[in-house]
């Protein structure tokens, strides 16, 4: 590749995933005119793998379709979840609330998506350095340089944006390890999704998501840790796969060990400078339950129209972005998203026995979250019901503990 010859786009995404390649499908619903100044850099070669459960809520598709996107690839259809605690153990099963895909396909298909809609992407493009210069961002690559008005970082946990703008890694820093293994008799129905809790040392969960590889049925097994705040050394994460395996009598080679790392959503993070804006992974995501894929692509959707309107405002000036920041605040994904980040601190700090108790005893909680994940409208006669019972509960706790202490 002699040079990247990209002409003199105008908004450069550094990263292809679905954090990336939203952004630019809805910035270019929104406004048609700028495709062909927007361009997407990804490292890796499409198809690339990426290791994921996979799991896409029907919230993620629904938003695709809103841009006249759908994403045809394998998929195995989910219609609830089973969650097990140490209190109890949970089913809901509304109804087609999702699907898992495969990385590999889904984010090519994504790719192909932009591409049609008149956008540059180029991929094995890897960005090693991004430098503010004024009205511009400079963008290096191992293939020579380019200039925008806009570096928009879709480049997820380890984001070079997130390092160049200064930003801290964040205080919730995901671990997980997955392989996929074959069916054992005692799963769940492959129309579910499992996850369990039960292990209190564990700051997070073990699941087993039903996959589909190669035309195969498969299950992803695997184990997501959340390191708090740095906290210290804990039992290596592929021990504790192996331990897991082993208890569901699977043969630990049976596959090849899939490693990857999550960011957690904070607060605290400035997310855009005057040239330079952070979307999906590279912000952060869900801390509670690791679900990134339709976060990202929420994110996606919300960052594009934010680029729209500024293409539109500034058609040959220069472009701020600094106030993407207080879009991501006062967005409803950061409503829902601090809400998580609040859950999993009480979940995983001092509050862990009345929340299970409280989703023992009030399985409608499950639902809601179900109804949520599938993207339907909201019964808020029960979403009301769960938040009054909640607060009860929480106030009772609260009651107890000072007359305790």
């Amino acid at each position: 590749m002699p040079g990247l010859a990209l002409g003199s786009p105008r908004v450069v995404i550094v990263g292809g995933g679905p954090a990336g390649t939203t952004t630019a499908l809805a910035l270019a619903h929104e406004a048609p005119e700028w495709a062909d100044r927007v361009v997407v850099l990804e490292k890796a070669t499409y198809p690339r793998d990426k290791p994921c459960a996979g799991a896409v809520g029907g919230r993620a598709d629904r938003l695709l379709a809103e841009l006249g996107v759908t994403v045809h690839v394998p998929s195995v259809t989910i219609d609830g979840f089973s969650v097990r605690t140490r209190a109890a153990d949970r089913t809901v099963a509304p109804g087609a609330v999702g699907r898992v895909v495969r990385r590999i396909e889904f984010d090519h298909a994504l790719a192909r998506a932009v591409i049609a809609r008149g956008i540059t992407v180029r991929d094995g493009v890897c960005v090693d350095e991004v430098h503010e210069e004024g009205p511009v961002v400079r963008i290096g690559t191992q293939h020579g340089a380019v200039t925008a008005d806009v570096a928009v970082g879709c480049d997820g946990v380890g984001s070079l944006l997130r390092r160049a703008m200064g930003a801290s890694p964040g205080p919730l820093r995901a671990q997980v390890i997955e392989v996929d293994t074959p069916p054992l008799p005692s799963d769940r129905p492959r129309h579910l999704i499992h996850f369990d809790a039960s292990d209190p040392a564990l700051a997070g969960y073990v699941w087993d998501f039903p996959t589909e590889v190669g035309g195969e049925a498969l299950v992803c097994r695997g184990v997501y840790r959340v390191r708090i705040d740095g906290d210290g050394d804990a039992e290596p994460l592929a021990a504790l796969l192996a331990r897991r395996l082993e208890a569901l009598g699977v043969a630990s080679t049976c596959g090849r060990n899939k490693r990857y790392a999550e960011r957690g959503f904070d607060d605290v993070t400035r997310y855009a400078s005057a040239r330079c804006m952070l979307v999906g992974e590279a912000a952060g995501i869900d801390a509670l339950t690791g679900e990134g894929i339709a976060q990202a692509i929420e994110y996606g959707v919300l960052a594009g129209r934010f680029l729209a309107r500024k293409l539109r405002a500034s058609p040959a000036g220069p472009i701020d972005v600094s106030d993407w920041h207080d879009a991501v605040r006062r967005s409803r994904l950061a409503r829902d998203l601090r809400l998580r980040a609040l859950v999993f601190r009480a979940y995983h700090g001092a509050w862990r026995d009345e929340i299970e108790r409280f989703f023992a005893d009030v399985p409608e909680a499950l639902a809601v979250g179900a109804g949520h994940f599938a993207a339907r409208p909201a019964d808020w006669l029960e979403v009301g019901h769960v938040a009054a019972l909640a607060a009860a509960r929480a106030a009772s706790a609260i009651v107890a503990r000072s007359l305790r202490g």
